[in-house]
């Protein structure tokens, strides 16, 4: 049986230089460039983060700006999980930033799990089955996407 999804992790996000626009012109700095690159070459993009201090985590926020000056999101097929104890203002905050780089995605490709700490176990198996029936819903509507 073919998988569904070829995945790629992208871990190198504390890699990226600070955003900054006096940098964010025709020659970006390199790490800039691969990450750039990456998101353009594929059919989409599933980001999945935690919420800090009730916003997203900084790492993240620095890599979706280094995206602003550019289309690489526009329209491209986009899957966005929330995990943490709450969540909701980070989940509202990267709802707000993918709508402006313009990324393609809806209600049901988006989730928020809330309390994640009782549903993932320290080995990151999903001990919820509320939680892994929305995660199967969520795969499933992410990949209708290319349909």
């Amino acid at each position: 049986m073919q998988p569904d999804f070829e995945v790629e992790f992208f871990e190198d996000l504390e890699s990226l230089p600070h955003f900054n626009p006096d940098l964010d012109t025709e020659n970006p700095p390199k790490e800039i460039s691969v990450f750039r690159s990456k998101i353009t070459n594929v059919d989409g993009v599933i980001i999945c983060t935690p919420e800090y201090v009730f916003s997203l985590p900084g790492s993240l926020k620095n890599a979706l700006e280094w995206c602003v000056s550019t289309t690489i999101f526009s329209n491209k097929n986009t899957g966005l999980i929330t995990a943490s104890a709450s969540g909701e203002m980070g989940h509202e905050q990267l709802l707000l930033v993918m709508k402006t780089l313009e990324a393609k995605f809806n209600d049901n490709t988006q989730i928020l799990i809330q309390g994640v700490r009782g549903k993932v176990n320290a080995e990151g198996e999903i001990v919820s089955e509320q939680t892994a029936n929305a995660l199967q819903n969520f795969a499933k509507n992410f990949k209708n996407q290319f349909l």
